[in-house]
């Protein structure tokens, strides 16, 4: 099988789709590896680095994309859609719930879309949205850290304080991988922290955890007002597989936050769980709605390149592998998972969540696949 990967062309996204020693093991299978001309140099990698591995390097976007098997980081933005076309294997971030026109594109062009964040195992676990969410829920704290300093907008406050004054006081909206690694950073710089959950045992293992450095509150309306309320950094770190992102802190939440409280909305690639909230780039990252600064940049990892490509590629390889040796078709009749990461197929939209979403009729992907 042909692999391709284009040079991502998101705003300051620096990511990769493969590192050089998953080209060497798609290589030693049999497959050829495509690689566009300077795809990695902004993490780090170079093209001789690829070439090294048994890859290909091709001059130009339309060569990496003239592949069965294209592999990405983030999803195509307009200017790609002209690549797209019937039979394609696209296989990157894709949250197409907030995303109706690519969803529609996908599907109008006939492209096998899956998923990386939806790829699911037995017990719900996400595989392949889990190194990212790591990196997003540690950058979380940093990035909110550095917007509450008064240069860049914030009140001013140093959220491990020093001796004599207060510490500052860190929400953290949902306990899952991102709030997790987020609580592990705002416990590491010192700041007073709560994690609000609607699982019991998620709460009960983060208490375990964190061993009384925490507190942990259900997520109900009121708790989540209060909280909030009453913060100097919120992070939004909610997810539903697929879905857009529940609303939980509407704008006169946001009211009632002092000026320069800041908010970081990890949530927004799936819409947000915050209402003030709208995607934001790298290179204008905050902006302000009474007087609370937002940072709503939907690929953050993308600025730590060099650690989120080698992450990332040591959890997407082994479906890539699948999909490259069985061929997309048997891949995904065989393993449960990875058929869960199919979101569009042969012109039908194939997951649920994702259907609901963007307004459009939702397949089953049996049916999709002819039933057989």
């Amino acid at each position: 099988m042909i692999v391709g990967v284009p040079k991502e062309i998101k705003t300051r996204e620096y990511r990769v789709g493969i590192n050089p020693g998953g080209v060497r093991a798609l290589v030693r299978a049999g497959h050829e590896v495509r690689i566009e001309k300077g795809a990695g140099e902004g993490a780090g990698i170079r093209d001789a680095d690829f070439v090294a591995a048994g890859a290909r390097i091709v001059p130009s976007a339309a060569d990496a994309w003239e592949a069965d098997l294209v592999m990405k980081v983030k999803e195509p933005l307009p200017s790609e859609y002209a690549y797209f076309r019937p039979g394609l294997v696209l296989y990157t971030y894709l949250h197409l719930a907030p995303l109706p026109e690519l969803t529609r594109e996908l599907m109008a062009r006939g492209v096998r879309a899956i998923a990386y964040e939806t790829i699911q195992n037995p017990d719900g676990s996400l595989p392949l949205l889990r190194p990212m969410s790591e990196v997003a829920g540690r950058m979380a704290v940093q990035v909110g850290a550095a917007c509450l300093q008064k240069e860049h907008g914030g009140k001013g406050l140093l959220l491990g304080g020093v001796p004599g004054t207060r510490r500052g006081r860190v929400v953290i909206l949902g306990g899952g991988i991102v709030g997790s690694h987020a609580a592990r950073i705002a416990v590491g710089m010192g700041a007073l922290v709560t994690v609000l959950d609607i699982h019991h045992d998620r709460m009960a293992y983060l208490e375990d955890i964190f061993q009384g450095a925490i507190e942990t509150l259900y997520s109900n309306p009121a708790n989540v007002e209060e909280a909030v309320t009453q913060a100097d950094l919120v992070i939004g770190a909610v997810l539903v597989p697929g879905a857009k992102a529940p609303v939980l802190v509407d704008r006169a939440m946001l009211e009632k936050m002092e000026p320069g409280s800041v908010v970081v909305d990890v949530a927004v690639d799936q819409g947000g769980c915050i209402e003030t909230c709208r995607p934001t780039t790298h290179d204008a990252p905050t902006y302000v709605v009474s007087g609370v600064v937002h940072y709503c940049v939907p690929n953050m990892p993308g600025a730590v390149a060099q650690t989120s490509t080698f992450a990332l590629t040591n959890v997407t390889l082994r479906y890539a592998e699948i999909i490259a040796s069985r061929g997309v078709e048997a891949a995904v009749r065989e393993n449960p998972a990875l058929a869960l990461g199919v979101n569009c197929w042969d012109g039908a939209c194939t997951y649920e969540a994702v259907a609901q979403g963007v307004g459009v009729p939702y397949t089953p992907l049996t049916e999709a696949l002819g039933g057989r």
